[in-house]
């Protein structure tokens, strides 16, 4: 069982997920909470007690993204998967440096949360495409600062100049067809090149390598 903890402020929303997550066979809710303080005295009173907490950005008291700082300074074992909202960008680029694991839209269907916490429960790590898109857009939009601090840290972890374009690329939402179009590549190479890359930087997928791009740019 995957003993997940709700925290919301809203308390529709805590028990309709309570409710929801509770008909799944494989997760349990350990609790639910109204804020990020409550999350993180709940995983310090309970330890290896919550495997994953499900967590809302904006809360009173303390918000999503403090909340996910303290869990995992509390508790690095313990996964946290952030709901939010697409407009919401400003509070995730900072949970991404605190060591957030996935980020979803409050607005997808309850199994789509469901296999959220079992990918983050497994060590995966996701991005819904519009948030990844729009983290992107940010970062670049921010340019002296962020992209050239992104890229040499590419750089130092061993990477080409291709492989850095196409991460940039994969961050940027793009396919490996749209990459490849735009590189002027086939897409068997542009496969090629992403297995090199997940390779150096130890990743499983192309979401990992977007937000590893997008956690680095944010530092």
């Amino acid at each position: 069982m995957i003993r997940t903890l709700v925290a919301d402020d809203d308390p529709f929303i805590r028990e309709s997920l309570r409710l929801i997550l509770g008909t799944m066979p494989d997760i349990e809710v350990a609790g639910v909470c109204a804020d990020g303080q409550e999350a993180v005295g709940f995983v310090r009173e309970h330890p290896g007690e919550v495997d994953v907490v499900l967590m809302d950005v904006r809360m009173p008291v303390c918000d999503g993204v403090e909340g996910t700082r303290l869990i995992r300074e509390a508790a690095p074992d313990v996964k946290v998967l952030i709901l939010t909202t697409f407009d919401d960008d400003e509070y995730i680029v900072k949970a991404l440096k605190y060591g957030a694991g996935g980020y979803l839209l409050k607005n997808v269907p309850p199994d789509t949360i469901a296999e959220g916490i079992r990918a983050v429960h497994a060590g995966h790590t996701l991005m819904h495409p519009d948030v990844a898109r729009k983290l992107a857009g940010m970062l670049h939009a921010g340019g002296a600062e962020a992209a050239p601090s992104g890229r040499k840290r590419l750089a130092d972890f061993g990477l080409t100049d291709a492989e850095q374009r196409i991460v940039r690329k994969i961050a940027d939402g793009l396919s490996n067809r749209e990459i490849a179009q735009a590189l002027f590549l086939s897409e068997g190479t542009v496969k090629n090149y992403i297995t090199e890359i997940l390779g150096k930087l130890g990743l499983r997928d192309r979401t990992q390598i977007a937000i590893f791009y997008l956690r680095e740019s944010a530092e």
